[in-house]
């Protein structure tokens, strides 16, 4: 998140890095990403450190109440440390373990912390065009992962989407939105233009995932979009791994190309052919759970500030995307 977490008192990470035994020197906010928050913080010996902060009551594709969020976030972080350690996945961004063995510590009722090694490598940007050959090399290590056994107890994640009958409740009655800030006005009135596009693009996802029946289960991150790459001359390393879960390969390899031809490359690695439906089903609930998750948004208490703003620019424009 670009916005520093007001709510979030800087000595209770300091505290909490004492459990992995880090005795911490300095702190800096990182305003980076849309979702957690982050810092880096540095020891007293000079070694630094990437620390990300997960708001518990903001991360709905994780479960429900807090509690669950939470033991879904360790299970998520502990998947990311066992392929690293376990299956020697060196392109896998991995979460360090406190000393009792923890990849989460919870900071209060509200957040969680995991703490990672400091990593070089050049960091992508979320939107960002790759190239072919930096589409190839992603997909050369997207096979690696899905040629891996799934670790056991890996969270199975079907294409579904989380909050839709909300969704479909404000759009077919803009008016619910309320008044909680400076963009619920202006999602009343998005709304109310294209709540029956919005009503029908939901109804096309239901039918279509209603009859998904995939012929290979795999572990996929869920998110290898350019922000979640980390460039070095061996190729891109993954970082935010919250998303790990048991589904078909193109959860992940939609982000990447829908090309058939580029597509060739991934299949003659691993043996599958993607399907062009599921591909095009992935694309279609990426977008559909933005905007879920944004109404919800200005539908609720909030603040204008960089995130707000950001986030009203990009429902703007997925609404428009999914008119065309």
């Amino acid at each position: 998140m670009l916005d520093r977490p007001a709510n979030v008192d800087e000595h209770h990470l300091r505290d909490a890095l004492a459990d992995w035994g880090i005795h911490t020197e300095a702190l800096a906010h990182l305003p980076l990403g849309f979702g957690d928050h982050h810092w880096s913080a540095t020891d007293t010996s000079g070694r630094r450190w990437f620390l990300t902060l997960v708001d518990l009551e903001h991360k709905p594709f994780l479960g429900g109440d807090a509690d669950t969020v939470l033991r879904n976030l360790r299970r998520a972080m502990d998947t990311a440390a066992d392929l690293h350690d376990g299956h020697g996945l060196g392109f896998v961004v991995a979460p360090l373990r406190s000393g009792e063995g923890a990849t989460a510590v919870r900071i209060g009722d509200r957040y969680a912390l995991s703490v990672f090694p400091h990593t070089q490598g050049t960091p992508g940007d979320f939107g960002q065009e790759l190239t072919a050959d930096q589409r190839g090399r992603v997909l050369d290590t997207l096979a690696r992962l899905h040629r891996r056994t799934p670790p056991s107890g890996l969270r199975a994640t079907p294409p579904t989407l989380e909050g839709a009958d909300r969704l479909a409740e404000l759009a077919a009655d803009p008016d619910a939105v309320g008044d909680h800030g400076p963009f619920s006005a202006p999602t009343a009135e998005l709304l109310a233009e294209h709540g029956a596009l919005l009503g029908a693009r939901l109804d096309e996802f239901g039918r279509r995932a209603a009859r998904v029946t995939p012929s290979r289960k795999v572990t996929t991150h869920g998110e290898p979009h350019p922000g979640n790459l980390l460039w070095r001359s061996a190729g891109p390393l993954l970082v935010d791994w919250d998303t790990v879960g048991l589904a078909s390969p193109e959860r992940d390899l939609w982000l990447v190309t829908d090309d058939p031809d580029e597509l060739t490359r991934y299949t003659e690695a691993t043996g599958y052919r993607p399907d062009p439906g599921l591909l095009a089903l992935y694309r279609l609930r990426w977008d559909l759970q933005d905007v879920v998750e944004f109404v919800d948004w200005f539908a609720a208490p909030h603040q204008r500030g960089p995130d707000t703003e950001q986030a009203w620019r990009d429902l703007g424009s997925l609404v428009r995307g999914l008119a065309g």
